[in-house]
């Protein structure tokens, strides 16, 4: 269950990763002309910047606090965020008629949910 619990966090992160460094560091025009990135034309700078920094960070809170053993609850909080924020990704597409990308950020919500509930309830760190 924890090689399970690590591997899901790991994927996760990646997900995040590379999704907040596309909406941190790539003009907003590019990210519109993107499949599944229309939303951005609609969004301004600012915002679309905010949810990439954040999407970075969530890629450090699923593996910093557990590796650096520093606060390791903050594995299970930015998963349970991270479920937030695939709830407001579901939204946004399913206002754009994206279908498709609601079944991803579905997806990315389960294996959220998993991590969240794995680490606070059957295998917490140091438990």
């Amino acid at each position: 269950m924890n090689l399970a619990l690590w591997i899901a966090a790991g994927l996760l992160a990646a997900v995040a990763l590379a999704g907040g460094v596309t909406k941190t560091f790539v003009p907003k025009e590019k990210l519109a002309a993107t499949n599944g990135g229309g939303w951005t034309a609609d969004a301004s700078v600012g915002f679309v910047k905010t949810l990439g920094i954040l999407e970075i960070l969530a890629a450090v809170g699923l593996i910093l606090p557990a590796v650096l053993d520093i606060a390791p609850v903050l594995v299970p909080v930015t998963a349970l965020c991270w479920i937030l924020l695939m709830v407001g990704a579901m939204i946004t597409h399913l206002r754009y008629g994206e279908a498709k990308f609601i079944v991803l950020n579905l997806t990315y919500l389960a294996v959220a949910a998993f991590v969240a509930w794995g680490r606070l309830w059957p295998e917490p760190f140091g438990g």
